[in-house]
């Protein structure tokens, strides 16, 4: 059994979940009703989650969360806050909570978070146990991550987180810039997970009308001359598969909150409907940046935000790998060239050397774009310089695409670049305060300041 630590002032409410929890067979849970003994506990035992109140005398729950995470503590904490505190319980999530309740507490809900919470740590900690160097040979499942070529240290790492999360059924967010490979990468989870043999569905949430994707969605129910019709949605096509939700930034809030409560419990309605359906999906989102960034932050619901935050994978864009430009040359090259019925054996020299020096602005799908651009119009071979096409010759040579330089204030950079190094660890403060040489505890400092300005 899983040992639980409930913190509350209120005794009534310790006993109550004391009870439940004792009942279920599942837990071992234990009450503090002072906060001030919280620390000292937490110095002499383990626990696998805590139950945390956000409102309390003497020491608040806050205070307690940001000194577990100051002193490194990973363990996970559920969050038990009223309904008018939602906001101090999202800045708590982005303090490392990893998730929140309401009270009344719904019993299910409750254990659903709570395994949820512990199963989290399991997989964290089976991340952290990969050793520093990681090659292909070493991934269970190799095969399933064969079209994303790469030498790039980062990028095999961030398979083998991704095999590790594919284990699962947690939900998934993975981010990275337009052509990055999102979508490959959401494959290949699919392909190391037990889901294997179920569908992949997916679902472009920036595609569709904001008022009638719900509908396509989740599916509908209407009334026809006097019958009821029932319409099924593109969730139900992904049943016992993963379902990929590309680009969500743009959903809206109503979509949101149902996306949260299905990501959580998998229960959602039909459009139109009041019977609770239950989904049997893996559920992966991606987004092309941080959800923390500035253009999503005034338009996301914050608690969906960080809760997807929990297991999010970022794809570093290619030219942050540029050791990676030839391996996926040659590999399109391959492609293409059987595609077209063309034997080309490679690259000049010159022309690769042009294409290394390019800052590939849409990523691995331009370089896929001009190589079949320049297979098109080969002639000999090999592709040269002279087998692109023109625009993209004036385009690679004028460096267009190229990043500008744009002055902003120290504290904003350091602040995004903490974001960016959290993403990169999957949240995982020790690893990220390792890399930036600072502590979890200043980790902590810096995103609460940033937290304190919005």
């Amino acid at each position: 059994m899983k040992r639980i630590l409930i913190v509350d002032d209120d005794v009534a409410v310790t006993n109550y979940f004391m009870v439940f929890l004792v009942q279920t067979g599942l837990f071992e849970p234990s009450v503090v009703n002072d906060s001030r003994e919280v620390a000292g506990l937490l110095q002499r035992e383990r626990f696998d989650a805590i139950l945390l109140d956000m409102d309390m005398p003497n020491v608040s729950g806050m205070d307690i969360l940001r000194a577990m995470r100051g002193k490194g503590d990973d363990t996970p904490v559920v969050i038990l806050t009223g309904v008018s505190d939602v906001d101090l319980a999202v800045r708590a999530m982005k303090l490392g909570a990893f998730d929140y309740l309401t009270k009344p507490v719904d019993d299910q809900n409750l254990v659903q978070v709570l395994e949820n919470a512990i199963e989290q740590r399991t997989l964290r900690e089976t991340i952290d146990r990969l050793p520093k160097r990681l090659t292909r040979k070493d991934l269970a499942f190799e095969a399933a991550f064969t079209k994303l070529p790469t030498q790039d240290d980062r990028m095999i790492r961030l398979f083998h987180q991704a095999e590790k999360l594919a284990a699962s059924d947690v939900s998934i967010f993975i981010w990275g810039e337009s052509g990055s490979g999102k979508e490959t990468l959401a494959r290949a989870i699919h392909e190391a997970s037990p889901r294997k043999d179920g569908p992949f569905v997916v679902v472009e949430a920036d595609s569709q009308d904001p008022e009638k994707f719900p509908a396509f969605f989740f599916g509908q129910v209407k009334d026809c001359r006097g019958s009821r019709e029932e319409t099924p949605g593109l969730l139900e096509q992904a049943d016992q598969g993963t379902l990929f939700l590309n680009n969500i930034g743009d959903l809206s809030l109503p979509m949101q909150v149902k996306l949260k409560r299905l990501i959580q419990t998998g229960e959602y309605y039909r459009e139109s409907s009041t019977s609770i359906r239950q989904a049997d999906v893996r559920v992966i989102v991606s987004a092309k940046r941080d959800l923390t960034h500035p253009d999503y932050v005034n338009r996301f619901s914050r608690d969906l935000l960080y809760h997807l935050m929990i297991n999010s994978i970022r794809i570093p864009p290619l030219r942050e790998r540029p050791g990676d430009i030839p391996i996926l040359a040659e590999v399109f090259l391959k492609e293409e060239s059987e595609k077209a019925g063309k034997i080309i054996t490679g690259f000049s020299g010159d022309c690769m050397e042009l294409l290394e020096s390019y800052q590939f602005p849409d990523n691995v799908q331009e370089l896929l774009t001009i190589v079949a651009g320049a297979v098109a119009n080969a002639d000999t071979d090999a592709i040269t310089v002279e087998s692109l096409p023109l625009f993209i010759r004036e385009r690679i040579e004028q460096g267009a695409g190229a990043e500008t330089f744009m002055p902003k204030r120290l504290d904003d950079i350091v602040r995004e670049h903490v974001r960016l190094t959290l993403a990169y660890f999957g949240q995982q403060k020790e690893a990220a305060a390792e890399v930036l040489g600072i502590t979890p505890g200043e980790i902590d400092r810096i995103i609460a300041e940033d937290l304190s300005e919005e």
